[in-house]
């Protein structure tokens, strides 16, 4: 899974006047990664224990619990 680079630094901006370096996005952008493969692979668990092949939007909430 991929998140652009230029997405995270519009996220930020948004947030804020000020400037938003390109290592900034970077890393944000690197962290989303992660967490987001995280509760991915917790969810698809989740749909697998309750003997399902389809991962529902409950999964992803309950694997952030």
């Amino acid at each position: 899974m991929e998140f652009s680079t230029s997405k995270m630094k519009d996220l930020i901006k948004s947030e804020t006047s000020k400037r938003v370096s390109k290592g900034a996005a970077e890393e944000l952008r690197e962290v989303l990664e992660t967490y987001a493969g995280d509760i991915s692979e917790q969810a698809i668990s989740v749909a697998k224990d309750d003997d399902r092949k389809t991962v529902r939007g409950e999964d992803v909430r309950n694997a952030l619990r």
